[in-house]
C-alpha cells in the first residue's frame, strides 16, 4: 500500500517575529528568511508594509505569513494565537513555531517630572505585560530545542535623560529573559537578549536617523564611529534563530557598534 500523503514532509523551522513589518524587525524577518526559516510576522495597522516584507521574503524561497496584532492589547492574544496556531496546523500539520522573537514596541521620551500615569501603563503593556503573557501563551506551541529572543536596550546599561521608563521596562525585560532560560531548560529551550544601540530607524519619531545632531552626538561617543543601521541588527537575530546559537542561552548581547564603553 502506497503511503503517499501519509507522512508529513519535514517542514522548515518557522520564527514568529512581533513588528516585523517595519524598522529592526523587518530586518529581523528578512534575515532569519536567508537562514532558511520560514517567518510569521505580525504588524499593528500597516498591512501593506506587512506585504512588502512578505514578497521579500518569498523572493528568498522561504514562506511567510503576515498577521495584525496589537501587542499593547492583552485581550487580543488568545485570539492572535488560536489563529496563527489553527493557521500552522493547515498549512504545515502542526501548529507549533520555533523560534520567538518579541521585537515590536514604541518609544517613549519624557523626564521623570513629566511622565503621566497614561503613558507609563501604555509602555508597560507594550514592552512588559504584553512581552511576557504573549510568550506565556505561545510556550505550548515552541518547539523543543527551539528559542525565545527578547528585544532590550543600549538604554538599560546607558542613562540618557529621559528615557527612564523604557529603560527601566527593558532591565525588566532582560531579567525575564534569564528566568525564561531556567525554567526551559528541561525543554531545551535557550533565551536571550538583543540590546541595540541607537539605530537609523524611524523609531521614536526618527531623530537617530533623522536629527542630524543627534546622530552625530551618538557617533561622537560609539567606539565604530557611527550609529547602528538595521542591518546590524537582523543578522545577529537570525544567527540566535539557528543551531550554530545552540550554546548560547541567558545572555544579553548589546550591538551598538561600542557605545559608551
Amino acid at each position: 500500500m502506497s503511503t503517499e500523503n501519509k507522512t508529513p514532509a519535514k517542514r522548515a523551522g518557522i520564527a514568529l517575529i512581533t513588528g516585523g513589518s517595519r524598522g529592526l524587525g523587518r530586518n529581523m524577518a528578512i534575515a532569519t528568511a536567508r537562514k532558511g526559516l520560514d517567518i510569521v510576522l505580525t504588524y499593528h495597522n500597516n498591512k501593506k508594509a506587512a506585504e512588502e516584507v512578505v514578497a521579500e521574503i518569498e523572493a528568498l524561497g522561504q514562506k511567510a505569513y503576515p498577521f495584525q496584532l496589537d501587542t499593547r492589547n492583552l485581550a487580543a492574544f488568545d485570539r492572535f494565537v488560536n489563529e496563527v496556531t489553527s493557521f500552522l496546523q493547515e498549512k504545515t500539520g502542526s501548529p507549533n513555531i520555533d523560534f520567538l522573537v518579541n521585537n515590536a514596541g514604541t518609544a517613549l521620551y519624557a523626564p521623570i517630572n513629566e511622565v503621566t500615569e497614561e503613558q507609563m501603563d501604555d509602555i508597560y503593556n507594550i514592552h512588559y505585560k504584553g512581552v511576557f503573557f504573549l510568550t506565556q501563551k505561545l510556550l505550548p506551541f515552541i518547539n523543543d530545542g527551539g528559542g525565545i529572543v527578547n528585544i532590550s536596550s543600549g538604554l538599560t546599561r546607558i542613562v540618557i535623560p529621559g528615557s527612564s521608563v523604557y529603560g527601566a521596562l527593558k532591565t525588566a525585560v532582560e531579567t525575564q529573559t534569564r528566568y525564561l532560560a531556567r525554567e526551559l531548560g528541561e525543554r531545551k529551550i535557550r533565551a536571550n537578549v538583543i540590546a541595540p544601540g541607537a539605530i537609523e530607524t524611524d523609531f521614536g519619531g526618527g531623530r537617530v536617523r533623522d536629527v542630524k545632531e543627534y546622530n552625530d552626538m551618538v557617533a561622537g561617543f560609539t567606539a565604530l564611529g557611527r550609529v547602528g543601521l538595521p542591518d546590524d541588527i537582523g543578522s545577529v537575530v537570525a544567527f540566535l534563530c539557528s543551531e550554530e546559537a545552540y550554546w548560547i542561552n541567558a545572555q544579553r548581547i548589546e550591538v551598538s557598534g561600542g557605545q559608551s564603553i
